[in-house]
C-alpha cells in the first residue's frame, strides 16, 4: 500500500474509533474531561511528565551510547521534550521521534545508527508496556474481555515486528543486516544494557500510570487504585496501535471498553482517558519552548558531561 494511503487510512481508523465513541456516549463525556482539569492537574502533569521524559531520555542516552554514538543526559532530555511535543500535536504521532532519531544521526554522522537507536529505544519501551498488558490479562481474567484484549495484544505486537522488519530492510538496503542485528545485541540485548534499560522503561510505565491515575481521581473516578491500574494499563498498550491522531483514538476507545467491563462505566473511562490526553499535552508543554531555543545552546548542551 502507498505510504501516503496508509497514511491518511490509519488517521480515519482513530478518527472514526473517535466519532463512534462520540455518537455513542454524547458530547458531554468529551466536555467533562476539560472541564474538570484544574491547577493541580496541571501541576501534577509537569512534574510527573518531567520524570518520565528524564527517564525516556536516559533510556536513551544508554541505547545510543551502546552503538557508539555520542548523546548527553541533558541535550536528549530537550529532544525527547521536543520529541513528544510533536508527536502530540502533529496528527501522525510519530513525527518528533522521526526528527530526533534523524537530527542526531546526522549531527553524529551516521543517520542510520542514529535511526536504529530511537527504534530500538521506542521498542524497548512498548516491550514493557506488553508484558505489563499481558501480565494484566493473566492476573485479571475478571475483566472478561479475552478476545478483545488478546486482538490489541496482537496488534501492539504486530506493531514491534513492522519496525523490526523495516529496520531490517533498511539494513539491507544501507548498510547490511548482519550490522542491524549487532546494533540490537548491543543495544537492547547485551547483560550490561537490557537490566537499565528494562528498569527505566518500568519506571517510566509507572509514571505514565501515575499520570493516568490523576486523570481518573479529576474525572471523579472513585474506585481503588489497585482496580484502575489493570485498566490504565490496558488503555496505554492501546496507544502503541498505529492508527491513532496524535495518541488519541484507541486509548479511548479501550479505556471506555475495560472501564465498562470493570462496571465504572463507559462514560467514566472515555472521560478518563480525554483527561489523560490533555495532561499528557500539558506534560509535553515544555517541548514547545525547545522548539524556540537557538541551535548554539542545543549544541552547547550536546558536549555537556552525564
Amino acid at each position: 500500500m502507498n505510504k501516503t494511503v496508509w497514511a491518511w487510512v490509519k488517521l480515519l481508523i482513530g478518527a472514526s474509533i473517535l466519532v463512534a465513541l462520540f455518537l455513542q456516549l454524547g458530547t458531554q463525556t468529551f466536555v467533562d474531561g476539560l472541564r474538570v482539569i484544574t491547577l493541580g492537574e496541571v501541576v501534577a502533569a509537569l512534574g510527573i511528565g518531567l520524570a518520565t521524559t528524564v527517564l525516556s531520555a536516559w533510556r536513551w542516552c544508554l541505547v545510543a551510547r551502546r552503538l557508539g554514538l555520542n548523546l548527553s543526559l541533558p541535550r536528549a532530555v530537550l529532544d525527547y521534550y521536543r520529541a513528544l511535543f510533536l508527536n502530540a500535536v502533529l496528527p501522525a504521532g510519530v513525527l518528533g521521534d522521526v526528527q530526533r532519531a534523524v537530527e542526531h544521526g546526522q549531527q553524529q554522522g551516521d543517520v542510520g545508527r542514529g535511526v536504529r537507536a530511537v527504534v530500538l529505544e521506542r521498542i524497548a519501551g512498548q516491550a514493557v508496556i506488553i508484558v505489563a498488558g499481558v501480565a494484566v490479562l493473566l492476573a485479571v481474567p475478571s475483566l472478561g474481555l479475552p478476545r478483545d484484549i488478546i486482538l490489541i495484544v496482537l496488534g501492539a505486537v504486530a506493531v514491534i515486528a513492522a519496525a523490526f522488519v523495516a529496520g531490517k530492510r533498511w539494513a539491507r538496503a544501507n548498510t547490511g543486516l548482519s550490522r542491524t542485528i549487532a546494533d540490537i545485541r548491543a543495544g537492547l540485548l547485551a547483560r550490561d544494557a537490557w537490566p537499565g534499560i528494562a528498569l527505566l522503561s518500568a519506571a517510566a510505565l509507572a509514571g505514565h500510570i501515575t499520570l493516568f491515575v490523576v486523570a481518573a481521581h479529576a474525572a471523579g473516578s472513585t474506585a481503588p487504585i489497585a482496580q484502575l491500574v489493570p485498566l490504565m494499563v490496558l488503555s496505554l498498550l492501546a496507544m502503541g496501535l498505529p492508527v491513532n491522531i496524535g495518541g488519541w483514538g484507541p486509548r479511548e476507545g479501550v479505556a471506555a471498553v475495560v472501564f465498562s467491563a470493570a462496571g465504572l462505566g463507559a462514560a467514566q473511562g472515555l472521560t478518563t482517558a480525554v483527561v489523560y490526553g490533555v495532561l499528557a499535552l500539558v506534560a509535553s508543554l515544555p517541548g514547545a519552548g525547545v522548539l524556540l531555543l537557538r541551535t548554539p545552546v542545543l549544541r552547547r548542551l550536546e558536549k555537556a558531561p552525564l
